[in-house]
């Protein structure tokens, strides 16, 4: 009997992220809108470029992280740390870039009011754009 066979593994394969996510798919929102707020307002401390040593992360990427970990359930930093590596959807959102699970645990300790402003403003830009109702309907239509 014959069955359906995929791609060798060991196959080149040239694609982009870019053309894995879908032009819906909630983690460009989340690119958008982390983009457009102002983190100065937030409370959030603009990281500076050090001198020396290694290059610190950028603060929005953090801000990325949380909130599709927000959105999608996911608390737990080390849970965050292993989308990163393995989610499609993170490596578009992050271009990449894996933070460890102590950087995303430091920033969420050295940022617990303006996270919490984040995702206030956040929830009420959703609600105002009337697409909490759409995305909770996306979820349920993909779980099942």
């Amino acid at each position: 009997m014959q069955h359906i066979s995929g791609i060798s593994r060991q196959q080149l394969q040239i694609s982009s992220l870019e053309d894995k996510i879908a032009s819906d798919n909630p983690v460009r929102f989340i690119e958008a809108f982390v983009e457009h707020i102002s983190l100065e307002a937030l409370g959030f401390t603009v990281q500076t470029i050090k001198s020396e040593g290694r290059p610190s992360f950028d603060t929005k990427l953090f801000l990325k992280i949380y909130l599709y970990g927000y959105l999608n359930g996911l608390r737990s930093s080390r849970k965050l740390e292993k989308e990163c590596i393995r989610n499609i959807e993170l490596r578009w959102l992050l271009e990449a870039i894996c933070p460890n699970y102590h950087s995303i645990s430091d920033f969420r300790k050295q940022n617990p009011a303006g996270l919490r402003k984040l995702f206030k403003l956040f929830v009420s830009f959703l609600k105002e754009a009337s697409t909490l109702a759409l995305y909770c309907a996306w979820r349920r239509r993909g779980q099942k």
